[in-house]
């Protein structure tokens, strides 16, 4: 390991995005764990980010921030509060930041903010230049990197090593019990195989249509005999009327019944995960659970597919691909897969894991 990093003992890892992003962090935390043993690692997110800490057993301590340099116009006009957050760094006594960003953020300014908070050492990736912002840095990566990738590359730029490229989580012993409770009150017992459905995403461009999602898991339960659990934020309950109509006594509601724990712990027991390119596909793929993801043109599938998880993804060659766009002026035409093709993959994807493979524990999810 390179020198002087091989003596920090007080580390900051910022990964400012959402709850996938966060997760996709766990190899670097895992890995700075495992080269620096005794070291306490400061995760920082976003508010939303932080929700996915507790899966993550690597973090000692979680900051939890919004940052101007990734806000999408809710923050005021407040250099005080940028004062505050560079205060609350300086208390810290970091020895070192490391800045995970995606191929088009910069990390100028997060790095700045360290500097000014007095961290000695500043690991980030950069298409630009930054003068000093920075004192080690990564040379470009391609931006098709799968981000995890991406993010290990950094690391091993400072010299850590790297034993495991793959994520995992730990579903917590609390969150397993709830879970367990929620689908018994509703008639299913331990160990009795479900699907779950985790039909909504945070952006329009990036979620298949739910009426055609609400067939899918239909057809599928009809299939197998299964009963599908139906899993969503709180503020998704308004919008999930009609997809439960058409699910009928198919489907168990836990839509805003759940926090991010309780949905790993039912992405763990589930023999089948329906789901978009969103949180759901990486905590899946942390848990190896088989997965159906219809996944959008916003991005390349090279960036954020899942690598370890069975899995079937899902979608249609567009010209506008890839858009990074939130809303889609176009129809979804990447989307446009039709649900007998939908139903087709899972029912493939179950057949080559069989009925056994799904029991035995999954990779990372006790890490």
């Amino acid at each position: 390991m390179n020198e002087p990093w091989a003596a920090a003992r007080r580390l900051l890892v910022m990964r400012l995005d959402n709850i996938g992003d966060v997760v996709m962090a766990g190899p670097v935390l895992r890995a700075l764990k495992e080269n620096l043993p005794g070291s306490h690692v400061t995760l920082m997110a976003s508010p939303g980010g932080s929700k996915a800490a507790p899966l993550l057993p690597w973090a000692d301590e979680v900051l939890s921030w919004r940052v101007l340099w990734q806000d999408l116009g809710r923050l005021s006009f407040d250099p005080a509060r940028e004062w505050e957050m560079i205060e609350t760094l300086k208390k810290g006594s970091y020895d070192a930041a490391i800045i995970l960003t995606s191929f088009k953020q910069t990390p100028h300014a997060a790095g700045y903010a360290c500097y000014l908070a007095g961290i000695p050492l500043r690991l980030g990736e950069s298409k630009e230049w930054g003068g000093g912002v920075l004192t080690d840095e990564a040379p470009t990566a391609p931006d098709e990197l799968h981000q995890t990738e991406r993010n290990l590359r950094l690391v091993e730029q400072a010299g850590f090593r790297v034993k495991d490229r793959a994520l995992s989580i730990r579903v917590p012993e609390g969150a397993c019990k709830a879970a367990a409770e929620l689908l018994k009150t509703r008639g299913v017992l331990p160990d009795a195989p479900y699907l779950l459905l985790s039909p909504w995403t945070s952006a329009q461009a990036r979620t298949y249509g739910t009426d055609r999602f609400a067939l899918v898991a239909r057809c599928l339960s009809e299939e197998t005999g299964w009963p599908v659990v139906v899993s969503g934020t709180k503020d998704e309950q308004e919008r999930s009327g009609r997809l439960l109509d058409t699910l009928g006594n198919r489907s168990l509601d836990l839509v805003g019944a759940t926090d991010l724990g309780v949905l790993a712990a039912l992405i763990e027991g589930a023999r089948l995960v329906l789901t978009n390119n969103t949180s759901t596909m990486h905590l899946a793929d942390a848990l190896c659970a088989p997965s159906v993801v219809l996944y959008s043109g916003t991005e390349l599938e090279s960036q954020w597919r899942p690598r370890s998880a069975p899995h079937r993804l899902l979608r249609r060659e567009t010209w506008c691909s890839p858009c990074y766009a939130f809303a889609c002026p176009y129809d979804l035409e990447c989307l446009d897969v039709p649900p007998e093709e939908v139903v087709g993959a899972g029912l493939s994807l179950l057949g080559e894991v069989g009925d056994e493979a799904v029991k035995v524990p999954r990779r990372g999810s006790r890490a």
